[in-house]
């Protein structure tokens, strides 16, 4: 547990309807007691309140009004916290106060950032302060990107265990997915179209594969966002919306590890279609649908029916191959819709892992896997419906 903190966890944003959902899974999944110290906090007490009764949590659930807009309240709240689970986005637009406040105070920091732009501002102004702090501040904790970062890192593990070599070309393949966006993340889209339109410079954070990585360049990476043959896996792919966020954490993670892919690692994130001729043709319908639904998106606090969640999965290849062209697969599922039911359990497991499993993990500003590994892995295929195999 955190030592000398109030609270293990604090749900910033539990009246939303991501951080709604989180709070939901800490209360059934370990209740509100000695062993997760956890409380929720918004804007609106009267809000908190709501919630806390409509999730059937108890009526002594701990409530705390923060403000993105109040810098004093967030400090105030992270100084209580072991970890804050942030969930109040667009990052750029609400998030940086509360990275600072946690950054200060050595407050561990979770979210589901999928805006990189902002990450690399993140990580240029408070990679020192944590540091200092011994804050461990993680971004992108759900599907965005935890099964693809901590996909990577099974499958490579796996390829030293049995080749003793990294695979330095891995291709991240989206073979089924069932879920909806919710209002949050086309929010989150809009918003960082509109920070370009303002600020075009951010175009080279947000085309650069290596934006993350904090002076390090390696080699041309494929694209990704056109529709290709792959011949190896047997299936045509089309691009994949998440993958300009997953594939730039990918490279962090590699920097963070010393470069253990290699220096010369590839990586790339598909949606395998199926072979031949149908294939082909589903590949390019794909590559021209706008899945976030345009004008038609929701609105924020909008998602996905209970049914939806419940009934949604995913499920992803990992194909690597070594220099030496010994190839390994690994498959990571998810038994619920991936933005949200899946999503939800991520976050609150990443965060319980860096409060009682990853004390050594020193301060810095991380992706998932180099913060927590094995540790999380283990955490999400007991608790959150996740499975990491190797399949051959």
């Amino acid at each position: 547990m955190a030592q000398g903190r109030e609270f293990d966890v604090i749900v910033y944003g539990a009246t939303g309807y991501t951080g709604r959902l989180v709070a939901e899974y800490l209360n059934q999944q370990y209740g509100n007691g000695k062993d997760v110290r956890w409380a929720m906090a918004a804007r609106s007490l009267e809000k908190l309140a709501q919630v806390r009764d409509e999730i059937g949590a108890p009526a002594d659930t701990p409530l705390i009004v923060a403000n993105a807009d109040e810098a004093g309240s967030l400090k105030a709240m992270a100084a209580r916290a072991g970890c804050v689970a942030t969930t109040v986005g667009p990052y750029q637009l609400y998030g940086e106060a509360l990275v600072s406040a946690c950054a200060e105070t050595g407050t561990d920091y979770v979210d589901l950032c999928g805006e990189p732009a902002w990450m690399a501002q993140m990580i240029e102004k408070y990679s020192d302060a944590a540091k200092a702090s011994g804050a461990r501040i993680v971004f992108s904790c759900g599907f965005d990107s935890i099964p693809f970062d901590l996909g990577i890192w099974f499958l490579e593990q796996a390829a030293q265990e049995k080749f003793g070599a990294p695979a330095t070309r891995v291709k991240g393949r989206v073979r089924q997915m069932q879920g909806k966006f919710s209002g949050g993340t086309a929010y989150s889209m809009r918003a960082t179209m509109e920070a370009v339109q303002k600020d075009p410079k951010l175009i080279g954070l947000l085309v650069n594969p290596y934006s993350l990585c904090e002076g390090f360049t390696g080699p041309d990476q494929p694209p990704g966002n056109a529709p290709v043959e792959d011949t190896d896996i047997g299936s045509w792919s089309a691009p994949f919306v998440m993958a300009a966020i997953n594939t730039k954490n990918v490279h962090r993670s590699n920097t963070l590890f010393g470069h253990a892919y290699g220096e010369d690692f590839k990586y790339d994130e598909m949606m395998l279609t199926g072979p031949g001729e149908a294939g082909k043709n589903a590949a390019e319908i794909v590559a021209k649908t706008d899945v976030i639904g345009g004008d038609e998106a929701p609105k924020p606090g909008e998602g996905p029916t209970k049914e939806e969640r419940d009934t949604g999965f995913y499920d992803v290849l990992f194909y690597g191959t070594t220099a030496a062209g010994d190839v390994i697969k690994v498959g990571v599922t998810g038994d619920r819709d991936p933005g949200y039911g899946s999503t939800s359990k991520m976050l609150t497991e990443a965060a319980l892992t860096l409060v009682n499993e990853a004390s050594a993990t020193p301060g810095g500003i991380y992706t998932p896997a180099p913060a927590m590994a094995a540790p999380l892995v283990d955490r999400l295929q007991q608790n959150a419906g996740l499975t990491f195999t190797v399949e051959s």
